[in-house]
């Protein structure tokens, strides 16, 4: 069965990021909020944010609150933030694999690739 899961690491503490709110959008045909949760005290999802017959092929957006996990940090940042809302945009080709999508986040940068 296949789904989808992400994590957040907070690279600029070296620790997870916790708390921050993920929000999917499906993409085709418009935009379509499918799933909304927010990370745990590892930086994780307490469970995938689609599996089953939830999870279609297509194109998605997964959306990160990173610039309110920050504030709440009470680090000293300008305003606007230079890293606010983190939004990816991928594929779903095969729904019956595991798709795990992370982003390693920072004040000043962010990445992410498929993961297993």
């Amino acid at each position: 069965m296949g789904r989808l899961t992400t994590h957040v690491l907070d690279t600029a503490n070296g620790k997870p990021g916790v708390g921050i709110a993920v929000t999917v959008y499906r993409l085709d045909g418009g935009r379509r909020e499918v799933a909304r949760t927010v990370t745990n005290h590892d930086g994780r999802c307490d469970r995938p944010l689609l599996e089953g017959t939830a999870l279609e092929t297509g194109k998605y957006e997964i959306v990160f609150g990173a610039g309110d996990y920050f504030r709440a940090l009470g680090l000293q940042l300008p305003e606007p933030l230079f890293v606010d809302e983190v939004a990816l945009r991928f594929g779903i080709a095969n729904v019956d694999q595991h798709y795990h999508v992370p982003l390693l986040v920072s004040p000043w940068s962010y990445s992410t690739y498929r993961g297993s």
